[in-house]
């Protein structure tokens, strides 16, 4: 990626709630191979089972998030929207996605590295400690969503 483009991503980052406050030191560390993408609809981001490398931070459109089993049709557990990040089974070994993600509307996002993101989060206490007291909240809400919705599905 040329500097000017990776200047223009962590611009976008610094831009981005998730991230809006944190160091531009690490904002441009993690941004070093990170990439723009865009999502028409029903496309997937992710598929459950799959290589877990990527970290999204959705500038707009909706993902969906979906969970499935071999008797039940795919049930949405929460979508996601701009100012929001979707993924944290880049940072859990074995790296696979546990769900699907699916644009419900035509989508656009920075995928950030998942390499990148554990080596710096590593490598600097400081920025790792800040990123997951913000990230926590994210997979907290996940699962409690998760939870919700199998409850309503046991509920019928």
């Amino acid at each position: 990626m040329t500097e000017p483009r990776a200047s223009a991503l962590a611009e976008a980052l610094r831009n981005h709630p998730f991230f809006a406050g944190f160091d531009t030191a690490f904002v441009r560390a993690i941004s070093a191979k990170a990439s723009d993408q865009r999502f028409d609809v029903d496309e997937y981001l992710a598929r459950e089972g799959t290589e877990a490398g990527l970290l999204y931070a959705v500038i707009e459109g909706k993902i969906a998030l979906e969970i499935g089993s071999a008797d039940r049709p795919h049930l949405t557990v929460q979508t996601v929207g701009p100012g929001e990040v979707l993924g944290w089974s880049w940072l859990v070994p074995p790296h696979r996605w546990r769900f699907d993600a699916r644009a419900v509307k035509p989508s656009h996002a920075i995928a950030l590295n998942g390499d990148v993101l554990r080596r710096t989060l590593r490598t600097h206490p400081k920025w790792g400690y800040e990123f997951m007291v913000r990230f926590m909240p994210v997979l907290a809400e996940r699962l409690e969503n998760t939870r919700v919705q199998l409850l309503d599905i046991h509920a019928r």
